[in-house]
């Protein structure tokens, strides 16, 4: 056996060796096959050789350059970049070019690895054959483009998109054309893989991407070319057992030598991929498959699953799959989703799974885990390939197992739920009796789906996680719709009666069933998912409305025939009867008359008419109006026949109520419990079925009102009548306005709608004062409803002829309804127990509990919001933002930027309201004299900081909203003056130190125009106190001061609120500019300067952290800007200058021109130190820039990664390789030394470190 050369990574190639090409080879040169060319010889043009193409010229090398067909001469590079030639006919071109001249076309291959990683260097001749790999690669990194880190395999764009795959086919081309001779000649591979090994190992990102794409795709094609080799190995030893098998006389000794021959020639060739396969896999997966880049690390991944599916003899084993098990830790999910699809493939084959056992019994935890994964495509991939370990085997997952992955059938991203289907109905439901496979199709409770549909109800009850059948059936339907839409079997179940021997549903089952049933149904008819798993309605495919309109006319023909069959015998069952009644909605109601069905129509009618009589249920009698609603359309001529019948019914109803109604309001004692359930069993049903019919002329509102009335008179009107009354009217109210809206009413009917709609809103007032909470939350949510409606949005689109039925409600109403909310709404969870209905204990009602506060808060949001009520009565609900904020956080912020957008002013003036609110109660309960560090003052500090915050950064448009804040705080602060006389603080003084946190917000010129009105209420002696107690007022002053820090902010706030510091280059502001901010400035406090003056110099700062890598140059400054004010000059400097200045001889001066010069050295003096404090200033604020920086999270989250970085995510303290005792063989990478190349020093060591760039469960266990 002959051995391959071993590799190495410098660039030394000896001049004395000839290129030797084989018999095989693709590309034959029978007459220069052992002739080398000379270097830099070039093949004239028009002149063809040997092995050229007739079809075209051949290359023309010039440089590294080529011509080819007469085009303009262009680089490797950008032949493959340009994808318009065919990639064979540009290898085939460069396969020629190797023939005449090996180096130069090397030359090129390094050059287009090069350029392909997008460096603007060339690799000459002369670097070529005296520099080593090492020095070439820093050579190349010198000349990166360090603008942008963008490369060809990350630059966007479609040109670079197809790049990626023509990149590759070149590769894979490269490999292919070359396999029978070429690649064997101990100097091209050695080359390229030599390039590529020492190019991963580079510290530019761009370098190790490129070049381990191009090693793994290159392994790749060895790999199909050992398997080629494998195959023909195999049968040439067929051939030879054959041959020498047969009898001597018959045996052919000269074949059985050429078959020896060329299995021999066969092995070698098939060591020498080996060796090149294996110095790939060690000197560049084994590093990069651990990469910290995400990329590099699904590359290797992805390659590694072709080897193991395409030569399964050689790389299925435990040797690689351990690497893929590792990386199933990683914390990328595409790094993670690689690792799913390679195993993918291989579970796929089932030839392939008595090697995977091993690796399966180890990391199916972790595989099943993974189906919880953050990342939806990495779950969706998980559950799929568990679908395909259970399609291998039954025996491997766990029940246990499986039952983590049922569960998923109920989530909520449909692409994980429709793969957990399919994973569910491959382990119960795709398992027939073979004995059913061959007896003739049977229907019904026989049919082979018979006991499927009883198995998914059974699933169904069991799966506890969840109760919403839509979701399941969802999940399941893409698999499943033979069995889904078996209506036929499921009608039978529920109707016939089990054969012998046959186990009868429970009522729980049939209940389920017939929950799944209408799920079902609705999925066919709507084709579309349940809400929450999509986002809106797609638009079907010819294919799928068809199938559509055909499941609908099977649907109609089945349940036209069924249903009423079904309402019979279930109907004393609610539940039951509920779904049922709603199958009608999803009928084509043209069939009842094309199908001649009239007569089963009228058995439906009989039989909803006879519901609604037994059931005084909500829900059933909603779904009774429902169906009734969609039976009368008047589109089809079945109409009249529902309408007389819906028109008897409703007769029949109101007959009854009013008598009832008289009777039981003519009793002068108490009402009997009798009479009252029968009034209100009566009125839910006529409630219901006027929520979706228009009862108008029956004339409902006089007996409801007078029922209502008496309530009040009385005080005894059982809860559930006046809660029904009240329904009952609203729809009265609306059914008559939409009759106006319609223009289809007089004036009188008009006038009539206001008076009704007014007494209503009266009686609803008084109900909100009633005793029972049920009764005052039916009242208030349609008093809001009802105000919502007749408010001035009422005229609008054109609608002036409704002015009159516009309502404003008094400030008695509003004050009702704001004290409804504030006892209702803001009450802590276990204060809620009529809510609850005494269950504080059940979580269920708890959040059911929240729920309805939550709509009763947003109904009297959007009051304020669309000005219905007037905006200052929010500032009772805005006060509770911070302590409700997980309740109600957000319809209290979404109010606030609704009522901004309406008037800025008056939002702003509520916003002040709702704070000085909550001080005076601060004060009422801890007294004037309260502690400022107290919780309750800190909390409403925070609270004007969240605030403030809601303002957003443009201050030019809040600024009239921001200046009126601040005037109301002022007025406030110094409304009340102190009890104690002259000398001491105004009662509410430290509401100043609450009202700095909205100084931020004010333009700088707005900041003096305020302080300006603070201190018209200020006295000369206030601004010369200093005690704690005026704290508050210098604090305030100090926040309005334009020369000190910019938007000065609180330090609770800090500068976290600033804007992003990414679009703004920080640059020290010029002397000029500075000295004229402090000129500004000179009304500055001094305890300010005090602070000021003990910072740093700026010339001690430490650079920013947002520094551009691009050397500018100077900004060049007039003389009279200097750099004084950024770093000052000593006094003996500025002395030595101004000598330097007058080096001439001073002549005598007199008094005035002394005093003169002394005044100017006054003024200098004073703009020194004003320069100094602006310099001062300018450091302060680099140091704010820096921890905003080091702080703020989030804020370089979209720079881009700088081309040099460490190759791995951990480069010390790498813990011993977890192969380490581990009783699998690895293929052996002992290459032997070549003549053409030094011998490699060693390889890197196969170092593991998890700890980076793997989750935390994946350390310190043994793998396998």
């Amino acid at each position: 056996m002959i051995a391959a050369p071993e590799l190495h990574t410098e660039f030394n190639f000896s001049q004395e060796t000839d290129p030797h090409f084989s018999s095989d080879t693709d590309f034959e040169d029978p007459d220069g096959r052992n002739q080398k060319p000379s270097k830099g010889k070039t093949i004239k043009k028009g002149k063809k050789v040997p092995g050229e193409k007739g079809k075209g010229g051949g290359l023309n090398r010039m440089n590294g350059h080529h011509q080819e067909n007469g085009m303009e001469n262009m680089m490797l590079f950008e032949v493959v970049k340009m994808g318009k030639s065919a990639m064979q006919s540009v290898v085939d071109d460069w396969i020629e070019s190797y023939k005449h001249d090996r180096d130069m076309a090397l030359l090129d291959l390094i050059n287009f690895f090069i350029q392909c990683s997008g460096c603007k260097g060339v690799v000459s001749a002369e670097m070529f054959r005296h520099m080593q790999n090492s020095e070439i690669i820093r050579k190349m990194t010198e000349e990166f483009d360090e603008d942008s880190g963008d490369y060809p395999l990350t630059i966007a764009g479609p040109q670079w998109k197809k790049f990626k795959s023509s990149f590759c086919e070149f590769i894979g081309v490269l490999v292919r054309q070359c396999q029978y001779s070429i690649i064997y000649d101990e100097y091209m591979m050695d080359t390229v893989i030599s390039l590529l090994t020492g190019l991963s190992d580079s510290q530019v990102r761009a370098f190790r991407h490129t070049s381990t794409l191009a090693a793994m795709k290159l392994m790749t094609a060895l790999v199909n070319v050992a398997l080629n080799l494998s195959i023909n190995m195999d049968n040439t030893q067929r051939q030879y057992e054959t041959e020498r098998n047969k009898m001597i006389g018959k045996r052919a000794n000269d074949k059985l030598e050429l078959l020896l021959q060329k299995r021999k020639e066969l092995q070698e060739n098939q060591d020498e991929i080996e060796n090149m396969m294996n110095a790939i896999f060690k000197g560049v997966f084994v590093h990069r498959y651990r990469d910290a880049i995400a990329e590099i690390r699904a590359i290797c991944i992805e390659e590694i699953g072709v080897w193991m599916k395409m030569y399964s003899d050689a790389f299925l084993n435990d040797s690689y799959l351990k690497y893929v098990g590792w990386t199933m830790h990683d914390k990328q999910g595409e790094v993670r989703l690689k690792c799913l699809t390679a195993l993918q493939g291989l579970y796929y084959n089932r030839e392939l799974n008595a090697k995977l056992e091993l690796f399966t019994s180890r990391f199916k935890d972790r595989i099943v885990s993974m189906t919880l994964d953050k990342e939806y495509d990495v779950a969706v991939q998980a559950i799929k390939l568990l679908t395909l370990v259970l399609h291998s085997s039954d025996e491997v997952l766990t029940s246990e197992d499986c039952e983590n992955v049922y569960h998923l059938v109920y989530s909520a991203h449909r692409p994980v739920a429709v793969a957990a289907g399919e994973f569910l109905y491959k382990k119960l439901f795709s398992h027939r009796d073979p004995e059913e496979e061959g007896m003739p199709k049977r229907r019904g409770r026989q049919s082979p789906n018979a006991n499927l549909v009883k198995t998914l109800v059974f699933f169904f009850l069991e799966s506890e996680l969840h109760e919403h059948a839509a979701y399941l059936v969802d999940s399941m339907w893409d698999c499943a719709s033979e069995l889904l839409k078996d209506w036929e079997c499921m009608i039978s179940l529920l109707l016939e009666e089990p054969l012998p021997g046959e186990e009868a549903l429970t009522d729980r089952q049939e209940t389920a069933l017939i929950e799944i049933m209408l799920c079902t149904i609705r999925q066919a008819s709507e084709c579309h998912p349940p809400v929450g798993r999509g986002t809106g309605k797609r638009v079907l495919t010819a294919k799928e409305k068809k199938s559509q309109l055909d499941d609908r006319t099977r649907i109609t023909e089945l349940f036209a025939v069924s249903l009423p069959q079904l309402l019979s015998k279930y109907s004393v069952d609610a539940e039951k009867v509920t779904n049922l009644l709603q199958l009608p909605q999803y009928f084509d109601l043209e069939i009842y008359t094309t199908g001649r069905l009239e007569k089963h129509l009228d058995s439906l009618l009989r039989q909803i008419r006879e519901i609604v009589a037994k059931h005084t249920d909500t829900d059933v009698l909603e779904a009774c109006s429902k169906t009734c609603h969609a039976l009368c359309n008047e589109e089809f001529t079945i109409f009249n026949r529902v309408d007389i019948a819906r028109s008897q019914m409703l007769d029949e109803l109101v007959d009854k109520f009013n008598q009832l109604l008289e009777d039981f309001l003519q009793e002068g004692e108490e009402p009997d419990e009798d009479d009252a359930y029968q009034v209100l069993s009566t009125l839910k049903r006529i409630t219901a079925f006027h929520n979706a019919h228009d009862l108008s002329r029956w004339d409902l509102f006089n007996s409801n009102y007078k029922l209502l009335k008496t309530g009040i008179e009385n005080g005894d009107m059982p809860e559930q009548i006046v809660i029904h009354a009240l329904q009952c009217t609203h729809y009265v109210i609306l059914w008559n306005l939409a009759k106006i809206s319609e223009g289809s009413s007089t004036k009188d009917d008009m006038v009539k709608l206001r008076k009704q709609m007014r007494a209503f809103c009266q009686v609803c007032q008084h109900y909100l004062t009633n005793v029972n909470t049920t009764v005052k939350e039916q009242a208030f949510t349609i008093l809001c409803d009802v105000l919502m409606i007749f408010s001035h949005q009422i005229v609008a689109g054109g609608r002036e002829i409704m002015e009159p039925l516009v309502y404003n409600p008094d400030s008695s109403l509003q004050s009702d309804l704001l004290n409804f909310i504030l006892d209702h709404v803001f009450i802590d969870q276990d204060d809620d127990s009529n809510s609850t209905d005494g269950q504080q204990d059940d979580e269920a009602g708890k959040i059911e509990a929240l729920h309805k506060r939550r709509n009763l808060l947003a109904a009297y949001c959007k009051l304020i919001v669309y000005n219905v009520v007037e905006i200052n009565t929010g500032a009772d609900i805005f006060k509770q933002y911070m302590r409700y904020y997980n309740d109600y956080g957000d319809i209290i912020k979404e109010t606030m930027s609704k009522t901004r957008q309406i008037d800025k002013i008056q939002c702003a003036k509520t916003l002040i309201l709702s704070l000085q609110q909550l001080f005076n109660e601060m004060l009422s309960e801890l007294g004037s004299n309260f502690d400022r560090s107290s919780s309750a003052f800190c909390g409403i500090k925070e609270l004007a900081r969240r605030f403030s915050l809601t303002f957003g950064l443009d201050q030019v448009k809040t600024r009239d909203a921001i200046a009126m804040l601040h005037k109301d705080g002022i007025e406030f602060a110094f409304k009340e003056p102190s009890p104690h006389g002259e000398g001491h603080t105004p009662v509410n003084l430290a509401f100043l130190d609450i009202l700095s946190e909205f100084s931020s917000k004010l333009l700088r010129q707005d900041k003096k125009t305020v302080h300006v009105y603070l201190e018209k209420f200020m006295t000369f002696q206030m601004a010369l106190r200093r005690e704690d107690c005026w704290l508050p007022l210098i604090s305030y002053r100090n926040s309005l001061q334009v020369g000190g820090d910019d938007d000065t902010m609180s330090v609770i706030s800090g500068i976290s609120s600033r804007g992003s510091v990414r679009s703004k280059k920080t640059k020290p502001a010029t002397a000029k500019r500075k000295v004229a901010e402090a000129e500004e400035s000179s009304s500055s406090d001094g305890m300010w300067m005090n602070r000021e003056q003990t910072l740093q110099s700026p010339v001690m700062m430490q650079t920013p952290h947002l520094t551009s890598t691009v050397m500018r140059e100077p900004k060049r400054l007039r003389p009279e800007e200097s750099y004084m004010g950024v770093y000052p000059m000593q006094p003996e400097q500025q002395q030595q200058q101004q000598q330097q200045q007058h080096h001439h001889p001073q002549t005598p001066i007199d008094y005035n021109t002394q005093v003169t010069w002394m005044l100017a050295q006054r003024q200098q003096e004073e703009a020194r130190q004003q320069q100094e404090r602006a310099a001062m200033n300018y450091a302060k604020l680099r140091t704010n820039l820096q921890h905003a920086i080091r702080r703020g999270t989030g804020l370089m989250e979209d720079d881009e990664e700088p081309i040099v970085e460490d190759v791995m995510m951990s480069s010390e303290g790498r813990i011993e390789d977890l192969n380490e005792g581990m009783d699998f063989d690895t293929m052996d990478i002992d290459l032997p030394p070549s003549k053409n190349r030094r011998e490699r020093t060693e390889l890197k060591p196969d170092y593991f470190d998890p700890a980076s760039i793997m989750e935390d469960s994946v350390l310190g266990v043994s793998m396998f």
